[in-house]
């Protein structure tokens, strides 16, 4: 019975001990981030197309059934050559006509002429009276008026045998057929497309929501999608109206600025615009943690063993990024922050950084 006293002491000693020692607490593995502050913002990029500033639908100004097709989509043609023709035989039937009539009104007006000075000398003489003048007057006038319209029966005659033959009006490029040979064709019936390349655009299709501080003027660069290296300014020359109802967006066109040979018609391209901003820093919205009437993050110390908590300010930028938050102040480039399990975090907790950080 004497050791019982002592067995009593180390009893309590020990349950002090349990008492007292808590466990340490557990590391946390964690994903980060490393911080970076960016001076601009990329607008875009949006996908669109190259297009010829001007394009014209050319037609035969006559009817007629088409006997000849001398280009196809894709051939560059020079001012005045020939695209296509009609055949010409009832044209040249009207021409022929037309020539008849004037030789036949310049019959009549060379014998009403003739019949006028006549009458006139014999009225002079005074063998007839002055209404058989005035008659041969009128009928020597009407003689020259029916001349008159003959040549201009010829003249149409002719211009229509002109319009037989369709050539280009301009220096361009053939990019659509709508006609065969063959074909009968009416007047003014789009039978080939030529467009000028020498003024090229960038035609693209951008969200309505996003168009807010687009104007006329402003500059983009154009990046053929093929050939990233590839690059051209695009100036801003219209803007449409009004969104399409289907898809929302706008169509822009930008007149391409010395552009490469590289951007022919048809090419696809991006379109991107880069403008300066203030010091700006972009996370993932996991990394945020609001509690406590508090918008912070956390910060790995920079021995990487421990976090702590930092306020940040949100900023609203015209240009979202989904699933990013863009901040304005808080963070200093390079540091270190947590982007997954923010709100099973707490001050100074001991953390580790996962071998594959964002």
């Amino acid at each position: 019975m004497r050791f019982a006293p002592a067995l009593v002491v180390l009893l309590a000693v020990a349950g002090c001990q349990g008492e007292t020692a808590e466990a340490p607490p557990p590391v946390r593995p964690v994903l980060t981030t490393r911080v970076e502050v960016s001076t601009a913002e990329t607008f875009g990029p949006f996908a669109g197309t190259v297009e010829p500033r001007y394009q014209t639908q050319a037609g035969f100004r006559v009817p007629g059934r088409m006997v000849a097709r001398d280009v196809y989509v894709g051939d560059l043609v020079p001012k005045g050559a020939r695209l296509a023709a009609l055949d010409p035989t009832v044209l040249l039937f009207a021409v022929t006509r037309a020539r008849a009539d004037v030789t036949d009104a310049e019959a009549q007006l060379a014998n009403a002429s003739a019949v006028e000075t006549r009458q006139r000398t014999l009225f002079e003489g005074g063998n007839v009276t002055q209404a058989a003048l005035d008659s041969a007057v009128a009928s020597r006038d009407t003689a020259t008026a029916r001349l008159a319209q003959a040549k201009a029966a010829l003249q149409k005659a002719s211009d229509e045998l002109g319009y037989a033959t369709l050539k280009a009006d301009v220096d361009g490029v053939v990019t659509a057929w709508n006609a065969e040979i063959g074909q009968v064709v009416s007047a003014g019936q789009a039978v080939v497309t030529l467009a000028r390349p020498d003024i090229r655009e960038a035609v693209v299709d951008i969200p309505d929501g996003l168009m807010a501080g687009i104007r006329a003027g402003t500059e983009f660069t154009v990046t053929l999608q093929a050939a990233p290296t590839i690059t051209a300014k695009g100036r801003v020359r219209e803007i449409g109206p009004l969104a399409d109802p289907a898809t929302r967006t706008r169509r822009v066109r930008m007149t391409l600025v010395d552009p490469p040979e590289a951007f022919r018609l048809g090419t696809t391209v991006t379109v991107a615009l880069r403008r300066p901003t203030p010091p700006r820093i972009t996370l993932p919205a996991t990394a945020l943690l609001r509690a406590e009437n508090r918008t912070s993050v956390w910060v790995v110390a920079p021995d990487g063993t421990s976090v702590s908590r930092r306020d940040v300010v949100l900023v609203d930028t015209p240009i979202h990024h989904e699933g990013a938050v863009t901040l304005s102040d808080g963070l200093k480039a390079g540091e270190t922050v947590v982007v997954a399990g923010a709100h099973s975090l707490k001050d100074g907790q001991a953390v580790r950084l996962a071998a594959s950080g964002l």
